[in-house]
């Protein structure tokens, strides 16, 4: 890691903006469209695949098999397998990925509460000319 940053922390030896920190590919896997909303969703409750994949509309069986396994290798997940016919697999926070999870739905409930705003920011972006928006 790079030693030379100013704004490096004296007390980690992780700096998320060297390009080979290993911490930006943990950093893109919480902020990722579909990990805040497995983060944020599992902060709810243990949740089943599908049950998951109810609450997280939009989401392909495929990206959320993914965003899952992801999570539980970097620790924010954990999977608990049931040994019964059909398999039953639920999915829960981590003491870690509870942490995580706070964090990622603090910005979450900041965007909701601030899109009336955000979309008449769009709204003069777009069409700077229009006197009425």
């Amino acid at each position: 890691m790079s030693q030379t940053r100013e704004s490096r922390s004296p007390t980690t030896e992780f700096d998320v903006y060297d390009r080979t920190c290993p911490a930006r590919l943990v950093l893109e896997h919480v902020t990722s469209r579909w990990g805040v909303l497995a983060l944020g969703a599992l902060r709810e409750r243990t949740y089943r695949f599908s049950e998951l994949r109810r609450r997280i509309d939009g989401v392909s069986e495929k990206m959320l098999a993914q965003t899952l396994q992801t999570l539980e290798r970097d620790g924010f997940v954990h999977r608990k397998a049931y040994p019964q016919v059909p398999p039953r697999v639920e999915y829960s926070l981590t003491p870690q990925g509870q942490e995580a999870a706070e964090l990622v739905t603090g910005l979450v409930t900041w965007v909701e509460q601030r899109m009336p705003g955000i979309l008449h920011q769009h709204q003069l972006h777009d069409d700077p000319n229009d006197a009425t928006a």
